[in-house]
C-alpha cells in the first residue's frame, strides 16, 4: 500500500473515531502533497511524499522550539502532538550511532582528510540517508569528525 493510500485510509478512520488531532494532522500532510503535485505537475511518490513529511516535521520541531522559549506551552503541545502524528507515516530514523558509523564508512571511502573535504563528503551522505536521519545531526557529527 502507498503512503497516500495510506494516509486515506487512516483520514477515513481518524473521521470515524472521531480523532480531530489526527484529522487535520493529515489533511495538512494531504494538502502539502497536493500543492506539490499541482506546483509539479507530476504525481507524489512515496519518496516524495517522505520528503514532504520530514519538511513538514522540521517546521513542527522548529515551531515547538520557538513557542517553548516564548513560554506559549499550549501552542507548543499542539506542535508536539502534530509531530507524533507524523513520525507515524516516516520510516524509523536512524540512531546516533549508526549516523556515526556511516559518517566514518564515506569519510574513509572518500578519502576525506579534513574541513575542505566536507562538502564531497555530505553530498554521498545526503544520498545514502536522505529520509533515514536527520541531516542537521548528520552535519553536526561530520564537523566533529572532520575536525578531529
Amino acid at each position: 500500500m502507498s503512503l497516500k493510500a495510506k494516509l486515506t485510509e487512516d483520514m477515513k478512520t481518524a473521521m470515524r473515531a472521531k480523532d480531530t488531532l489526527t484529522l487535520g494532522t493529515i489533511r495538512l500532510i494531504n494538502a502539502a502533497i497536493k500543492q506539490y503535485e499541482v506546483d509539479e505537475r507530476s504525481e507524489a511518490d512515496d519518496a516524495k511524499v517522505t520528503a514532504i513529511l520530514g519538511k513538514m516535521l522540521k517546521q513542527r520541531k522548529d515551531s515547538a522550539k520557538i513557542y517553548t522559549e516564548a513560554g506559549r506551552s499550549d501552542l507548543a503541545d499542539k506542535e508536539n502532538a502534530e509531530i507524533d502524528v507524523l513520525n507515524r507515516y516516516l520510516p524509523q530514523m536512524m540512531s546516533e550511532d549508526e549516523i556515526r558509523n556511516a559518517v566514518a564508512t564515506v569519510i574513509t571511502m572518500t578519502g576525506a582528510s579534513g574541513m575542505a573535504d566536507m562538502g564531497k563528503v555530505m553530498g554521498v551522505l545526503k544520498t545514502q540517508l536522505a529520509g533515514k536521519a536527520d541531516m542537521g545531526e548528520v552535519n553536526k557529527i561530520l564537523k566533529a569528525a572532520l575536525s578531529a
